[in-house]
């Protein structure tokens, strides 16, 4: 059945996602071309230029690849998709019960959407849209360049309940100040981390490992990964801003996260335990700044950017509900699953609706 959906997709839409890797020439981001070998789509992110980041937990690697999407377009056109999951099927030829959709990503550039899933077979996949057409994206024979990942956990390695930790190898990526950042679960003791990585890929990858006092539980914790973040400017201070299963919300100073450090985070709000946070943003209306964040079980949250600014403190003790930065619950905005920044006065949400309907929606930051 594999080889029956490889060769499916080769024919109709040109991707070729596990075939072996042959680069032969190079690139000014130091790419060759080929087509990598891609075993997962954990985590989506985009650099300058149209460069996408494909990060894989099975493999353990972080991906660059050349998108050749890099016209510029100032006036993005909202995105507004009803049944998005069963339009990936139907171009793919397949039915939406057997693809699971595990990221999406808008290029900072050209404003097209990509989402990353995984078909029930195993295969990887990447789609972008353009408007309402939905295109699978070719990794054959692109520019790429690729780097494995350090002391990752053995892909047999389970936790305490028999679930794989390779899986969490990496729970979110991002990209600032020219350097792929990249959270999860490393193979030392304190296996939460946050990798830092150079691009253009070098040798270098360095990895900070993470504590943080989980208010929820009443305790500290180093094995936890995160499961979103965001970086930001807190009283002139670049932090990556992070969340956790159970929804804490911490601070970790961006300066601080070098390689072999053991850095301690500052939570400054809990935002109510069972719950997973699965995406956060940042956006600007009214001429502030704020976080939004999905999630599973309850509404979007959004957090202005001055009350954590003046929440000085750090909770220290088991907390029953919420505490420390308040923050507004969107009540609208119910079971969403994925969103990003689409321009500097919209995000792009996907949502299950009531009915049952994944879709596409663009909200303007002034109706958030």
């Amino acid at each position: 059945m594999k080889k029956n959906y490889f060769y499916f997709l080769t024919v109709l839409a040109g991707i070729a996602l596990v075939a072996a890797t042959k680069p032969f020439t190079r690139s000014p981001f130091g790419f060759g071309k080929g087509t990598p070998d891609i075993k997962s789509v954990s985590a989506l992110t985009f650099g300058k230029d149209g460069i996408l980041f494909i990060g894989d937990s099975k493999s353990a690697t972080i991906f660059a690849v050349d998108t050749k999407d890099a016209k510029n377009n100032n006036n993005a056109a909202a995105i507004d998709v009803t049944g998005i999951d069963q339009k990936i099927a139907d171009a793919l030829g397949t039915v939406k019960e057997k693809i699971t959709i595990t990221d999406m990503a808008v290029n900072p550039v050209s404003k097209k959407l990509y989402i990353g899933l995984q078909n029930s077979d195993g295969t990887p996949v990447i789609v972008k849209l353009e408007g309402e057409k939905i295109e699978a994206v070719s990794l054959k024979e692109v520019n790429y360049s690729s780097i494995a990942l350090n002391d990752v956990a053995a892909e047999d390695a389970k936790d305490a309940r028999g679930r794989s930790l390779r899986i969490s190898t990496i729970s979110d990526m991002g990209f600032a100040n020219g350097k792929v950042l990249v959270s999860g679960l490393s193979n030392k003791e304190f296996s939460s981390s946050l990798r830092s990585i150079p691009f253009p890929f070098t040798d270098r990858q360095d990895m900070a490992s993470l504590e943080m006092y989980h208010g929820a539980h009443g305790r500290f914790e180093t094995t936890s990964p995160i499961r979103t973040f965001t970086t930001g400017k807190i009283n002139g201070k670049e932090y990556i801003i992070a969340s956790y299963t159970c929804t804490p919300l911490v601070l970790y100073p961006l300066d601080e996260l070098k390689s072999g450090q053991h850095v301690k985070g500052r939570t400054v709000a809990e935002m109510g335990s069972g719950n997973t946070p699965i995406d956060m943003t940042t956006i600007t209306k009214g001429g502030e700044t704020f976080l939004i964040m999905g999630n599973t079980a309850r509404s979007v949250t959004e957090v202005n950017y001055k009350t954590i600014a003046a929440f000085e403190g750090t909770i220290t003790e088991r907390v029953a509900t919420t505490a420390g930065t308040a923050f507004a619950v969107l009540p609208n905005l119910t079971k969403v699953q994925q969103m990003d920044k689409l321009d500097n006065n919209s995000v792009v949400i996907m949502q299950k609706k009531d009915n049952g309907s994944l879709d596409l929606t663009t909200v303007k930051n002034d109706a958030l």
